[in-house]
C-alpha cells in the first residue's frame, strides 16, 4: 500500500495482536484497518506504545490541507472530521472500507484526550445535552405524544368514548 500523504511504501508493523501499516522512513503516519484504532486510542492500552514513535524523515513535508485518497481503496477519497468532540485532532477515514489514517503524533494525541471508553461516552453524552438538550426534550415530548395516540387508535373498539370525546388527560 501507499501512505496517502507522502506516496512512500507503507510498511506492515505488528502491535499487539493487530498488524498496523506504517509510514516507516517518511512522513511516520499509521493506518488502521476498520475498527482498529479502539485497540490503540486510550493510555491504558499497552500495546499504542508501540507506534507512538514510527521512525520518520524529518525532510518529509506533508501538505495537511490536501485531501488524501484511500490506500486500501485508492480510488476513494477520504474524510476529514475531529475525532472527538474536544475537537483537537483531525483524523481521514475512508467512507468505503472504514479505515483511519493518522498522521505523526496523532495517536498520542488521541490517547491523551480520554481515559476509558466509558468517559469518552459521558463526554459525548454531556455535550449533546448542552448542545441539543432543549431541542431533544420537546422532540421527546412530542414522539410521546405521538406515540399515545397511535396506540389510543389502536385500541379505539375498546374505548369508542375517547374518540368521541376526545382523549382524557393523564
Amino acid at each position: 500500500m501507499q501512505c496517502p500523504a507522502c506516496r512512500r511504501h507503507l510498511q506492515q508493523m505488528t502491535a499487539g495482536d493487530v498488524t498496523v501499516e506504517v509510514c516507516r522512513g517518511g512522513c511516520g503516519g499509521l493506518w488502521f484497518d476498520n475498527q482498529e484504532l479502539k485497540k490503540f486510542d486510550e493510555p491504558h492500552e499497552a500495546a499504542g506504545i508501540d507506534l507512538l514513535d514510527v521512525e520518520r524523515d524529518e525532510g518529509v513535508t506533508v501538505d495537511h490541507t490536501e485531501r488524501r485518497n484511500c490506500p486500501k481503496c485508492s480510488d476513494v477519497v477520504m474524510m476529514r472530521h475531529f475525532f472527538s468532540i474536544k475537537r483537537q485532532v483531525e483524523v481521514d477515514e475512508c467512507p468505503g472500507c472504514g479505515g483511519v489514517w493518522l498522521d505523526a503524533g496523532e495517536l498520542g494525541k488521541i490517547r491523551s484526550l480520554y481515559n476509558s471508553e466509558e468517559e469518552r461516552r459521558q463526554a459525548a453524552e454531556a455535550y449533546f445535552e448542552d448542545v441539543f438538550g432543549r431541542e431533544l426534550t420537546a422532540n421527546r415530548m412530542q414522539s410521546d405524544n405521538a406515540t399515545v395516540n397511535r396506540v389510543a387508535n389502536m385500541f379505539r373498539f375498546l374505548s369508542p368514548v375517547h374518540h368521541l370525546y376526545g382523549p382524557r388527560p393523564l
